[in-house]
């Protein structure tokens, strides 16, 4: 009996350890940090480091355009401005919304769920930033690079769709020429990541297909 007394006690200090370990906070994403102060600049290069990005939601993860397609029809964007630290319920599943800067020309998406405890394969993640343009800019192009699938929108119109397994390339994918309005423009993106690595960059190009710099950053949509 008292062997069996230590056995049980055993088992219950492993599954209480082990349960203190699953819910233990991690270290923040090294390549993101809070934003400081109500607006920020694009870089030099024009990339963009301001974004309100939501939890991820899990989604079958296949990348083929009618499976994205599908994917975004169960976890679709709300239709308010969202605003940091919101929740929600997408697809069944609790999310929250983060207002991020990354210190790196992209948006490590992986850093970001690691760091939460929230699963970085087979999800689908939101994120969604202003751009605060001094003039109008004719002949302008929205050009991003995401791992892995993407869909993008500008003041919502579907601009960019990107399928399939593939890294993040800067300028992998480039709009048509459009009207970068002055004042405020609404970007909003959808990235599905299968599995392994996973992060975004986007910027915007003038006529000659060089980087825009310049441009104001806000997560405020008015």
């Amino acid at each position: 009996m008292k062997n069996l007394c230590l056995a049980s006690t055993l088992l219950t200090f492993m599954a209480c350890a082990a349960s203190a370990e699953q819910v233990a906070p991690r270290a923040p994403a090294p390549s993101l940090t809070e934003p400081k102060g109500a607006t920020g600049r694009v870089d030099s290069r024009g990339f963009i480091h301001r974004w309100l990005v939501l939890e991820p939601v899990p989604v079958p993860g296949r990348l083929t355009e009618a499976a994205v397609n599908d994917a975004l029809k169960t976890a679709p964007p709300p239709d308010a401005w969202p605003r940091a630290g919101e929740p929600l319920t997408l697809s069944n599943t609790s999310v929250t919304w983060h207002a991020l800067d990354t210190l790196n020309y992209n948006v490590n998406l992986y850093h970001f769920a690691w760091a939460l405890s929230k699963p970085t394969s087979n999800v689908l993640f939101w994120a969604t930033t202003v751009i605060d343009s001094p003039r109008d800019m004719a002949e302008a192009r929205l050009a991003i690079g995401s791992n892995a699938a993407s869909r993008w929108w500008l003041n919502g119109e579907l601009v960019i769709a990107l399928n399939d397994d593939r890294q993040a390339v800067i300028d992998d994918g480039v709009s048509k020429r459009l009207t970068l309005r002055k004042g405020r423009n609404v970007i909003r993106a959808a990235i599905i990541n299968g599995g392994g690595a996973t992060d975004f960059c986007a910027r915007f190009l003038d006529a000659n297909d060089q980087p825009i710099a310049g441009l104001g950053v806000t997560l405020a949509a008015d």
